[in-house]
C-alpha cells in the first residue's frame, strides 16, 4: 500500500493559547483508491458530499482565528468524512453503526449503500483513523504541557431539515446547538458560548446532536481538558445543500472568536 496523503493539518496558534478549534467534517477530498471502494456514481457521490459535508466550517474557524486577540490552534481534517470519520469509534459500541455510519461509513445520509457489506474497514482505520487520533492526542497533550489546560472547540454544521440517518432528528434544530459532556464541559465554558452566540439566534443544548470530542487518552480522566461542540444550522450561513456561503459566515466567525477570547480571558 502506498503512503496515505496528508489527511489532517495542525495550524499553530499562540504559544500560550489552550484552545484547539477542531474541524473534522469540512473537506470533500477523497483519494482515488478510496473512491474505488464507493459504489455511488460520480453524480451520486457529489450529492452525498453536499449532504454529509459541514461546508465552510473551516472558513468559519479561519475567520475566527484571525479575529481573536490570542490566536487559537486549529486542527483540520483535510479529507472527507466518507474516507473515515475521526469522531466515531472503530468498535461495535458506536451507536452510529446501526445506520452504517461507524468510523468507516457503509451507508449514505439517505441510507443507501455507500460501500458493500463485504468492505473491510480495517485498512482505512489503520491508514487514516489511527494516525489522525494520535495526532489529535498529541496536540491536546502539547497544549496541556504548555498552558496547563486544553480547550477543544469542535466546529460542525447540520442541515435545516433532518436527514434519514439521524438517530435523534426529531428534537429541536436551533440556529446554534451546543453539544456538551458532563465531565468535560464546565459551566463557565457553556455560559461563555451562550453569550458569544447570542447574536446568532436561539442557542440550544444537545439537540439535534449531543456530546463532544475528546481523545480517548483524556476522556473522563483529565478535567483539565475541556470540550464543547458547536453545531451551526446551515441555513444561517450558506445555501443548502452544498452551496456557497453567505454573509452569515462572518457573523458566526465573529461569535466563535468571542468564545475563544472568553476562554483566554
Amino acid at each position: 500500500m502506498t503512503d496515505a496523503p496528508a489527511s489532517f493539518e495542525l495550524l499553530p496558534g499562540a504559544d500560550d493559547s489552550p484552545v484547539i478549534l477542531h474541524v473534522p467534517h469540512s473537506a470533500r477530498e477523497i483519494p482515488p483508491d478510496v473512491r474505488a471502494g464507493i459504489v455511488l456514481d460520480d453524480g451520486g457521490l457529489e450529492r452525498e458530499l453536499d449532504h454529509i459535508t459541514d461546508a465552510h466550517t473551516a472558513e468559519i474557524a479561519e475567520g475566527a482565528a484571525g479575529l481573536c486577540g490570542v490566536a487559537p490552534w486549529r486542527f483540520l481534517n483535510r479529507l472527507s468524512r466518507l474516507v473515515v470519520d475521526p469522531e466515531r469509534f472503530p468498535d461495535e459500541r458506536e451507536e452510529m453503526l446501526a445506520v452504517g455510519m461507524g468510523a468507516v461509513y457503509t451507508r449514505t445520509t439517505h441510507r443507501a449503500v455507500l460501500r458493500t457489506a463485504a468492505t473491510d474497514p480495517g485498512p482505512l482505520v489503520e491508514r487514516y483513523f489511527r494516525p489522525y487520533a494520535r495526532a489529535m492526542t498529541e496536540a491536546v497533550a502539547d497544549r496541556l504541557a504548555a498552558t496547563g489546560r486544553a480547550v477543544i472547540i469542535d466546529v460542525h454544521s447540520y442541515p435545516t431539515a433532518p436527514l434519514p440517518y439521524e438517530l435523534h432528528g426529531e428534537g429541536p434544530r436551533p440556529p446554534v446547538c451546543l453539544g456538551t459532556d458532563t465531565f468535560h464541559t464546565p459551566p463557565a465554558l457553556l455560559d461563555a458560548a451562550r453569550k458569544a452566540f447570542a447574536g446568532c439566534g436561539e442557542t440550544g443544548l444537545d439537540s439535534p446532536f449531543a456530546g463532544t470530542y475528546v481523545p480517548l487518552e483524556f476522556y473522563s480522566t483529565r478535567p483539565e481538558v475541556a470540550a464543547l461542540m458547536v453545531e451551526i444550522r446551515r441555513d444561517t450561513y450558506m445555501t443548502e445543500p452544498g452551496g456557497p456561503a453567505g454573509p452569515g459566515l462572518h457573523r458566526l466567525a465573529t461569535a466563535l472568536a468571542a468564545l475563544v477570547d472568553a476562554v483566554h480571558g
